[in-house]
């Protein structure tokens, strides 16, 4: 059967199980501790007005975004272990930088794709429980949610935009893939959020390879006020090229998108791949040094700590 969605530049690898199975039983995975000591932080303010754009890293590719008097969440993650059961999978290295009940009140999520160190279904459960909050995503995504919860979801396919309380939102192509098992890749889309904040253009991708897709976006939106790119999770590259950038293709896709600012995220939280835990932040350094890039521009932050824009 074909598969339902498909990248700009498709990879018929991304389906190929073998190669699956050859990465969890190879070696050379770097050991990570088992508890990361995060400094407490106070909590996020209740709103940021006007133009002000605050950013607060909570872990993995959770970001508070807060801007123009709504508090966005990008890919909500509380929970132990991202996995399809909870007593088994990758465990967090540290709790959530901003602790559920120290959220503000949170108007709305954004949700890149299915995968399980992404969407969170007991988070997103509970972020429905306890806020009024509405949720952006791709199509078909939704489904994997209760149907009582459907109504609060809006789906939306690449390139289309939609205004949520007066700022518009689009949903735009990165390149990955989805599934929640062995059978249902490809059915779900994937994608990252722009959002036209009365600060300038924020980009999120969710996860990403590489592509053309960072020059197309930059082409329709940019250039960026603030780009929240993806750091970790990308050795061995024989494997995680075609669906995780590594830091150097992060710097690169920051200067495609010509973003006058970048975070770095999806990293040091969750075990799901070979490199160190501190990896990431070495490599980002380096690449940086050697894009003549300040680390003021393109900043990593510990989670629970915010930058002000």
């Amino acid at each position: 059967m074909a598969p339902r969605f498909q990248n700009l530049d498709p990879d018929p690898t991304l389906s190929e199980f073998p190669n699956l199975f050859k990465l969890l039983l190879g070696r050379g995975r770097s050991a990570w501790p088992s508890q990361v000591d995060w400094p407490v932080t106070p909590p996020p303010p209740q709103r940021v007005a006007g133009e002000a754009l605050r950013v607060t890293f909570i872990n993995h590719a959770t970001v508070l975004i807060q801007t123009a008097g709504l508090n966005i969440l990008t890919d909500p993650h509380f929970s132990l272990r991202c996995s399809p059961v909870s007593w088994a999978g990758p465990r967090r290295a540290h709790a959530p930088g901003v602790a559920f009940e120290d959220l503000p009140p949170i108007d709305l999520v954004l949700l890149s794709h299915n995968h399980y160190d992404h969407m969170d279904i007991p988070s997103l459960e509970r972020l429905f429980a306890t806020h009024d909050c509405a949720l952006m995503t791709g199509l078909g995504v939704g489904g994997h949610l209760r149907p009582a919860l459907r109504p609060r979801v809006t789906e939306m396919a690449w390139w289309e935009t939609r205004s949520f309380k007066g700022l518009p939102i689009s949903f735009v192509p990165v390149q990955h893939f989805s599934a929640r098992g062995f059978h249902d890749r490809f059915e779900t889309l994937w994608g990252g959020f722009v959002l036209q904040t009365p600060a300038g253009p924020v980009y999120f991708p969710g996860d990403t390879a590489y592509g053309s897709h960072f020059r197309l976006t930059r082409e329709r939106f940019g250039p960026f006020k603030l780009a929240l790119l993806p750091i970790g999770a990308y050795e061995p590259r024989w494997f995680m090229k075609k669906m995780h950038v590594n830091p150097q293709e992060a710097v690169q896709a920051f200067l495609d998108l010509e973003a006058s600012a970048a975070l770095g995220i999806h990293f040091g939280c969750f075990r799901l791949t070979y490199e160190a835990i501190d990896a990431p932040t070495t490599a980002l350094k380096q690449a940086l040094e050697e894009a003549r890039i300040s680390s003021e521009t393109f900043r990593t932050i510990a989670p629970g700590n915010a930058w002000e824009l």
